[in-house]
Protein backbone atom coordinates (compact mmCIF):
# COMPACT_ATOMS: atom_id res chain seq x y z
CA UNK A 1 0.00 0.00 0.00
CA UNK A 2 2.70 2.42 0.51
CA UNK A 3 4.72 4.54 -2.16
CA UNK A 4 6.77 1.68 -3.86
CA UNK A 5 9.22 4.99 -4.44
CA UNK A 6 9.51 5.34 -0.64
CA UNK A 7 10.10 1.55 -0.56
CA UNK A 8 13.31 2.02 -2.62
CA UNK A 9 14.41 5.66 -0.92
CA UNK A 10 14.36 3.80 2.36
CA UNK A 11 16.27 0.84 1.14
CA UNK A 12 18.78 3.13 -0.52
CA UNK A 13 19.36 5.11 2.75
CA UNK A 14 19.14 2.37 4.70
CA UNK A 15 22.28 0.68 2.79
CA UNK A 16 23.69 3.99 1.90
CA UNK A 17 24.30 2.10 -1.73
CA UNK A 18 22.36 1.79 -5.03
CA UNK A 19 24.08 -1.20 -6.01
CA UNK A 20 23.25 -2.93 -2.64
CA UNK A 21 19.72 -1.43 -1.97
CA UNK A 22 19.01 -3.01 -5.33
CA UNK A 23 20.14 -6.32 -4.83
CA UNK A 24 17.95 -6.55 -1.46
CA UNK A 25 14.89 -5.12 -3.44
CA UNK A 26 15.59 -7.80 -6.29
CA UNK A 27 15.78 -5.13 -8.98
CA UNK A 28 18.20 -3.48 -11.15
CA UNK A 29 20.20 -0.46 -10.32
CA UNK A 30 19.04 1.75 -12.66
CA UNK A 31 15.36 0.96 -11.68
CA UNK A 32 15.96 1.89 -8.04
CA UNK A 33 17.95 5.08 -9.83
CA UNK A 34 15.04 5.77 -11.71
CA UNK A 35 12.66 5.74 -8.21
CA UNK A 36 14.54 7.91 -6.08
CA UNK A 37 14.95 10.42 -8.93
CA UNK A 38 11.12 10.53 -9.48
CA UNK A 39 10.83 10.75 -5.70
CA UNK A 40 13.30 13.74 -5.81
CA UNK A 41 12.11 15.10 -8.40
CA UNK A 42 8.48 15.18 -6.30
CA UNK A 43 9.70 16.97 -3.33
CA UNK A 44 11.63 19.18 -5.39
CA UNK A 45 14.73 18.55 -3.45
CA UNK A 46 17.95 16.13 -3.40
CA UNK A 47 17.50 13.97 -0.53
CA UNK A 48 21.29 12.02 -1.32
CA UNK A 49 24.62 13.67 -1.68
CA UNK A 50 26.59 11.86 -4.43
CA UNK A 51 29.94 11.96 -5.02
CA UNK A 52 33.45 9.62 -4.89
CA UNK A 53 31.62 6.99 -5.33
CA UNK A 54 29.75 7.74 -1.66
CA UNK A 55 26.39 8.45 -1.28
CA UNK A 56 25.11 9.92 2.34
CA UNK A 57 21.59 11.71 3.19
CA UNK A 58 20.64 15.45 2.62
CA UNK A 59 19.41 17.64 5.19
CA UNK A 60 15.87 16.59 3.50
CA UNK A 61 16.89 12.95 2.95
CA UNK A 62 16.84 12.55 6.36
CA UNK A 63 13.67 14.01 7.25
CA UNK A 64 12.00 11.93 4.53
CA UNK A 65 14.03 9.02 6.25
CA UNK A 66 12.19 9.68 9.10
CA UNK A 67 8.83 10.05 7.96
CA UNK A 68 9.57 6.60 5.86
CA UNK A 69 10.29 4.25 8.31
CA UNK A 70 7.14 5.54 10.15
CA UNK A 71 4.95 5.26 6.90
CA UNK A 72 6.31 2.07 6.11
CA UNK A 73 5.99 0.34 9.61
CA UNK A 74 2.47 2.11 9.79
CA UNK A 75 1.49 0.66 6.37
CA UNK A 76 2.55 -3.00 6.89
CA UNK A 77 0.47 -2.69 10.66
CA UNK A 78 -2.34 -1.83 8.46
CA UNK A 79 -2.46 -4.72 6.28
CA UNK A 80 -1.56 -7.20 9.08
CA UNK A 81 -4.03 -6.33 10.97
CA UNK A 82 -6.99 -6.30 8.48
CA UNK A 83 -5.86 -9.69 7.46
CA UNK A 84 -6.22 -10.96 11.06
CA UNK A 85 -10.10 -9.61 11.04
CA UNK A 86 -11.00 -13.09 10.06
CA UNK A 87 -9.32 -14.55 13.32
CA UNK A 88 -7.52 -17.22 10.86
CA UNK A 89 -3.51 -17.85 10.68
CA UNK A 90 -3.43 -17.12 6.47
CA UNK A 91 -1.45 -14.69 3.90
CA UNK A 92 2.14 -14.44 2.97
CA UNK A 93 5.10 -15.00 5.38
CA UNK A 94 8.53 -13.73 3.75
CA UNK A 95 11.49 -15.81 5.22
CA UNK A 96 14.97 -15.67 4.64
CA UNK A 97 17.18 -18.33 5.00
CA UNK A 98 21.08 -19.17 4.81
CA UNK A 99 22.35 -21.85 2.36
CA UNK A 100 22.87 -24.68 5.33
CA UNK A 101 19.61 -23.97 6.93
CA UNK A 102 17.13 -23.34 3.91
CA UNK A 103 18.76 -26.47 2.01
CA UNK A 104 19.06 -28.81 5.26
CA UNK A 105 17.35 -27.66 8.47
CA UNK A 106 13.89 -25.84 7.04
CA UNK A 107 11.99 -27.87 4.56
CA UNK A 108 10.67 -30.37 7.26
CA UNK A 109 9.86 -27.36 9.69
CA UNK A 110 8.05 -25.41 6.54
CA UNK A 111 6.50 -28.79 5.46
CA UNK A 112 5.21 -29.03 8.82
CA UNK A 113 3.89 -25.58 9.86
CA UNK A 114 1.73 -25.43 6.26
CA UNK A 115 0.18 -28.70 7.41
CA UNK A 116 -1.27 -27.14 10.20
CA UNK A 117 -1.87 -24.18 8.57
CA UNK A 118 -3.28 -24.52 5.17
CA UNK A 119 -3.77 -20.84 4.31
CA UNK A 120 -0.50 -19.49 5.11
CA UNK A 121 1.60 -19.16 1.77
CA UNK A 122 5.50 -19.32 3.07
CA UNK A 123 7.75 -17.64 0.77
CA UNK A 124 12.03 -18.68 1.29
CA UNK A 125 14.25 -16.33 0.07
CA UNK A 126 17.76 -18.31 -0.18
CA UNK A 127 21.06 -15.82 0.18
CA UNK A 128 23.98 -15.86 2.83
CA UNK A 129 23.10 -15.00 6.44
CA UNK A 130 24.57 -11.49 5.70
CA UNK A 131 22.04 -10.63 2.93
CA UNK A 132 19.48 -12.34 5.05
CA UNK A 133 20.00 -10.10 7.77
CA UNK A 134 20.13 -6.89 5.89
CA UNK A 135 16.77 -7.58 4.10
CA UNK A 136 15.12 -8.45 7.63
CA UNK A 137 16.10 -5.49 8.36
CA UNK A 138 15.23 -3.58 5.32
CA UNK A 139 11.50 -4.89 6.02
CA UNK A 140 11.62 -7.15 2.79
CA UNK A 141 11.36 -10.49 4.76
CA UNK A 142 9.25 -10.79 8.17
CA UNK A 143 12.46 -13.00 9.59
CA UNK A 144 15.52 -14.59 8.37
CA UNK A 145 17.54 -17.50 9.79
CA UNK A 146 21.16 -17.11 9.81
CA UNK A 147 24.44 -19.12 10.86
CA UNK A 148 26.53 -16.49 12.48
CA UNK A 149 25.93 -13.78 15.26
CA UNK A 150 23.40 -10.47 13.79
CA UNK A 151 24.93 -7.49 13.68
CA UNK A 152 22.32 -4.89 12.88
CA UNK A 153 20.84 -3.08 16.20
CA UNK A 154 17.32 -2.96 14.92
CA UNK A 155 16.70 -6.61 15.03
CA UNK A 156 15.99 -9.37 17.46
CA UNK A 157 18.12 -11.96 17.30
CA UNK A 158 17.07 -15.57 18.93
CA UNK A 159 19.00 -18.31 19.21
CA UNK A 160 17.15 -21.79 18.28
CA UNK A 161 19.18 -24.54 17.46
CA UNK A 162 22.87 -25.84 18.25
CA UNK A 163 25.30 -26.31 15.23
CA UNK A 164 28.65 -28.05 15.29
CA UNK A 165 31.21 -27.23 12.32
CA UNK A 166 33.64 -30.31 10.72
CA UNK A 167 36.36 -30.89 8.67
CA UNK A 168 34.78 -32.79 5.29
CA UNK A 169 36.56 -34.19 2.80
CA UNK A 170 37.41 -37.69 1.06
CA UNK A 171 37.52 -40.77 2.70
CA UNK A 172 40.81 -41.27 0.50
CA UNK A 173 41.91 -37.61 2.09
CA UNK A 174 44.95 -37.58 4.55
CA UNK A 175 42.96 -35.87 7.05
CA UNK A 176 40.20 -38.40 7.11
CA UNK A 177 42.34 -41.13 8.56
CA UNK A 178 42.59 -38.96 12.30
CA UNK A 179 40.13 -38.87 14.96
CA UNK A 180 39.58 -35.23 15.34
CA UNK A 181 42.10 -32.33 13.78
CA UNK A 182 43.47 -29.66 15.20
CA UNK A 183 43.90 -25.89 13.39
CA UNK A 184 47.58 -26.47 12.91
CA UNK A 185 47.03 -29.54 10.91
CA UNK A 186 44.82 -27.65 8.46
CA UNK A 187 47.76 -25.41 6.92
CA UNK A 188 49.10 -28.09 4.93
CA UNK A 189 45.97 -28.68 2.79
CA UNK A 190 44.15 -27.34 0.25
CA UNK A 191 40.98 -25.55 1.68
CA UNK A 192 37.59 -25.43 -0.09
CA UNK A 193 35.97 -21.95 1.76
CA UNK A 194 32.24 -20.29 1.24
CA UNK A 195 32.02 -16.87 0.02
CA UNK A 196 32.29 -13.90 2.11
CA UNK A 197 28.80 -12.83 3.77
CA UNK A 198 28.35 -16.88 5.04
CA UNK A 199 27.61 -17.27 8.36
CA UNK A 200 29.85 -20.54 7.93
CA UNK A 201 32.58 -18.78 6.75
CA UNK A 202 32.60 -15.52 9.70
CA UNK A 203 32.47 -18.15 12.14
CA UNK A 204 34.95 -20.30 10.68
CA UNK A 205 37.41 -17.36 10.37
CA UNK A 206 36.99 -16.59 13.65
CA UNK A 207 37.78 -19.94 14.59
CA UNK A 208 40.94 -19.76 13.44
CA UNK A 209 41.97 -16.76 14.44
CA UNK A 210 41.29 -17.58 18.25
CA UNK A 211 43.65 -20.62 17.43
CA UNK A 212 46.23 -18.09 16.11
CA UNK A 213 46.03 -18.90 12.57
CA UNK A 214 45.39 -16.37 10.05
CA UNK A 215 42.45 -17.46 7.83
CA UNK A 216 44.60 -15.90 4.87
CA UNK A 217 47.37 -18.27 5.74
CA UNK A 218 45.07 -21.68 4.82
CA UNK A 219 45.83 -22.59 1.13
CA UNK A 220 42.31 -21.81 -0.15
CA UNK A 221 41.90 -22.89 -3.69
CA UNK A 222 38.54 -21.84 -4.20
CA UNK A 223 35.57 -19.88 -2.92
CA UNK A 224 31.82 -21.48 -3.53
CA UNK A 225 28.33 -20.38 -2.31
CA UNK A 226 26.36 -23.51 -2.46
CA UNK A 227 27.16 -26.53 0.38
CA UNK A 228 26.15 -28.94 -2.60
CA UNK A 229 28.73 -27.67 -4.65
CA UNK A 230 31.32 -28.15 -2.29
CA UNK A 231 30.94 -31.60 -1.24
CA UNK A 232 30.88 -32.04 -5.09
CA UNK A 233 34.37 -30.98 -5.32
CA UNK A 234 35.16 -32.78 -2.04
CA UNK A 235 34.43 -36.01 -3.81
CA UNK A 236 36.83 -35.48 -6.29
CA UNK A 237 39.66 -35.49 -3.38
CA UNK A 238 41.06 -31.86 -4.12
CA UNK A 239 40.84 -30.51 -0.49
CA UNK A 240 39.04 -30.02 2.71
CA UNK A 241 35.77 -27.58 3.94
CA UNK A 242 34.57 -26.64 7.29
CA UNK A 243 30.90 -26.98 7.13
CA UNK A 244 28.07 -27.91 9.18
CA UNK A 245 26.69 -31.78 10.48
CA UNK A 246 23.63 -30.72 9.12
CA UNK A 247 24.83 -30.72 5.32
CA UNK A 248 26.75 -34.53 5.15
CA UNK A 249 24.43 -37.00 6.84
CA UNK A 250 23.40 -38.82 3.86
CA UNK A 251 27.18 -38.68 2.36
CA UNK A 252 28.66 -40.03 5.57
CA UNK A 253 26.18 -42.70 6.04
CA UNK A 254 27.06 -44.17 2.26
CA UNK A 255 30.99 -43.38 2.72
CA UNK A 256 30.86 -40.89 -0.43
CA UNK A 257 32.83 -38.21 2.75
CA UNK A 258 34.58 -38.54 5.60
CA UNK A 259 33.75 -35.61 8.72
CA UNK A 260 35.99 -35.33 11.09
CA UNK A 261 35.17 -33.14 14.57
CA UNK A 262 37.84 -30.27 15.08
CA UNK A 263 40.10 -29.77 18.04
CA UNK A 264 38.87 -27.93 20.15
CA UNK A 265 35.42 -28.71 18.66
CA UNK A 266 33.90 -26.06 16.78
CA UNK A 267 30.34 -25.02 18.03
CA UNK A 268 28.19 -22.07 16.47
CA UNK A 269 24.71 -21.22 17.26
CA UNK A 270 22.14 -20.99 14.38
CA UNK A 271 19.76 -17.91 15.08
CA UNK A 272 16.57 -16.47 13.74
CA UNK A 273 16.30 -12.39 13.34
CA UNK A 274 13.16 -10.27 13.29
CA UNK A 275 12.91 -6.12 13.37
CA UNK A 276 12.47 -4.97 16.89
CA UNK A 277 9.09 -3.23 16.61
CA UNK A 278 5.92 -3.62 18.82
CA UNK A 279 3.57 -4.85 16.58
CA UNK A 280 3.91 -8.10 14.51
CA UNK A 281 1.83 -10.12 12.98
CA UNK A 282 0.10 -13.36 14.74
CA UNK A 283 1.61 -15.05 11.68
CA UNK A 284 5.13 -13.82 11.93
CA UNK A 285 4.83 -14.80 15.82
CA UNK A 286 2.93 -18.29 15.36
CA UNK A 287 5.83 -19.29 12.81
CA UNK A 288 9.04 -17.90 14.81
CA UNK A 289 7.55 -19.73 18.09
CA UNK A 290 7.02 -23.01 16.18
CA UNK A 291 10.16 -22.91 13.91
CA UNK A 292 12.47 -22.69 17.31
CA UNK A 293 10.37 -24.94 19.34
CA UNK A 294 11.35 -27.73 16.36
CA UNK A 295 14.64 -26.19 15.24
CA UNK A 296 15.40 -26.97 19.03
CA UNK A 297 14.45 -30.10 19.99
CA UNK A 298 16.27 -31.33 16.51
CA UNK A 299 13.84 -32.76 14.41
CA UNK A 300 15.08 -31.63 11.23
CA UNK A 301 18.63 -32.50 11.94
Amino acid sequence: MADRRLQVFHAVARQLSFTKAAETLCMTQPAVTFQVKQLEEHFNTRLFDRGHGRIALTPAGDIVMDYAERILGLSAELDTRLKELTGEIAGALFIGASMTIAEFLLPQVLGEFRARHPKVLPRLIVANSETVESRVDEHTLDLGFIEAPSHLPGLVSDVCADDELLVLCAPSHPLAKFASITPKQLLNHSFISREPGSGTREVTDRYLQDAGIRPDSIDTVMELGSPEAIKGLLSTGLGFAIMSRSTVSKETRLGQLAAVPLSPRLMRTLSVVYPKEKFRSRLANTFIDFAKDRLRSGAPL
